[in-house]
């Protein structure tokens, strides 16, 4: 679900205008604000978007917290993925954001870009893996905390390869062309309506695919791709549906972007239409426990079929950041630093959010980690020698690109458009969103 950007800027623009008349936004920690917090006087409102594992995790946090911290009072606000944005966007332009925010790097740049998150450089960020505090900086300033080491997976439903006897390929040696072959015969030969969900309109699995060939969603400001790459792109994808390999035209249109388009539980992989789909590698206990099966992770395509060449990257899997009209940065910050790095908050999150950035809080919840866990945690080791450059942030305006993108791809798969055009759409638009 796309960032509202009109209902945002309308809040943003206040933001700018109280800041270039020397108003308090964007106030380091410790300074007095005026507006309002997300929970009012006296308490302290947290954001965040998940599962019904992250919301208990979570609250488990919250009551963790206020009971080593007497007097402090924090009020969670949970929702989905789905609608997170929009209500997000409502409040900030309304001056009732909370306080503690979960942020997503497709929407940091908007926000941060805009001094509408606080900093956060009292943090203590000392102990992270390196290059993951600079997932958070935008335009030199931290306004958001790595919540934890996340990668792209194609995550893999081996009951269903079993039923329709298909073996789970391997993922060191498939090309984008025998990956989704697979797809196509593991749908044939079984009951799944997608052979491969979640890849038609993705952002991540587009930029996947041009960063193998030297190119990048975003480069500054701007687009690092042109037309032309979009168009081969989009011809892939209509290749691949007439193939059978990505479910049908109704079918992709009735299941939108995947798993961020309905509640975790009523996602095509989740309930078993598709045998695999693209994720995010913390999501696997969330979608085992949903699902009430062991699924398996495996690495994305490349071209030539080497692992080694496909560029993947550590990715955060969201972050920690913080309203700038809080009326308590100091007590934001307490509670970010407190959640980053003590054994207390970890060993209730362990590796949900991902696996944490701190060395010292990673060699704590090794032992603790549950089996899926230990999964992912063995992924994010294995892939290391897989690992191009990070990409940047997408810079403001950039969070609409799976939307934008979804709505061409399934013009031209229900022949609307053709692919030379609806690239040249999909480009124009984009670039007049960063402009905006």
């Amino acid at each position: 679900m796309a960032l509202s950007r009109r209902r945002f800027l309308l809040g943003a623009g206040g933001l700018a205008a109280v800041a270039t008349s020397g108003g308090l936004v964007g106030c380091a920690p410790g300074s007095s604000q005026a507006g309002g917090g997300g929970a009012g006087s006296g308490a302290l409102a947290l954001a965040w978007w998940g599962n019904p594992t992250r919301n208990k995790n979570t609250q488990d946090e919250i009551d963790a917290y206020m009971k080593a911290n007497a007097g402090v009072k924090i009020t969670g606000q949970p929702g989905d993925f789905a609608s997170y944005w929009d209500k997000l966007a409502t409040q900030t332009a309304g001056g009732t954001a909370p306080d503690i925010i979960q942020m997503d790097m497709a929407y940091i740049a908007e926000y941060g870009g805009r001094d509408a998150l606080l900093d956060l450089s009292g943090v203590d960020t000392s102990k992270f893996v390196e290059g993951t505090v600079d997932s958070g900086k935008i335009n030199g300033k931290l306004v958001g905390i790595n919540a934890g080491i996340n990668s792209l997976v194609i995550m893999t439903n081996p009951e269903i390869f079993d039923k329709a006897g298909v073996k789970v390929p391997d993922d060191m040696t498939w090309t984008w062309d025998s990956a989704m072959e697979v797809a196509a015969e593991v749908a044939k030969k079984g009951s799944a309506t997608f052979g491969l969900a979640g890849i038609v309109g993705s952002g991540a699995g587009l930029g996947t695919w041009l960063r193998q060939q030297g190119k990048e969603l975003f480069v500054d400001t701007s687009l690092g791709f042109d037309a032309s790459d979009v168009q081969a792109y989009l011809e892939s994808m209509v290749k691949y549906q007439k193939l059978g390999a990505v479910g049908s035209v109704q079918d992709i249109s009735a299941e939108g972007l995947g798993s961020s388009a309905k509640p975790l539980a009523q996602s095509a992989f989740v309930v078993g239409k598709a045998a695999m789909t693209v994720s995010n590698s913390n999501q696997l206990e969330a979608i085992n426990a949903a699902s009430g099966t062991e699924m398996e992770l495996l690495r994305l395509p490349s071209l030539a079929g080497k692992a080694t060449e496909r560029k993947a990257w550590y990715k955060a899997s969201m972050l920690w950041s913080a309203s700038a009209k809080t009326k308590d940065p100091d007590a934001v910050v307490k509670w970010i630093n407190w959640w980053s790095n003590t054994q207390d908050a970890q060993g209730i999150d362990k590796a949900e959010r991902g696996i944490p950035c701190n060395t010292d809080m990673q060699a704590f919840v090794k032992p603790q980690l549950s089996k899926a866990q230990q999964q992912v945690a063995k992924y994010i080791e294995d892939i290391k020698p897989e690992l191009g450059t990070t990409p940047i942030a997408p810079p403001p305006g950039g969070g609409k690109l799976d939307d934008v993108l979804f709505r061409y791809a399934t013009d031209v798969l229900f022949g609307k458009s053709n692919p030379a055009d609806a690239a040249k759409g999909f480009v124009d638009e984009m670039k007049s969103d960063l402009q905006t």
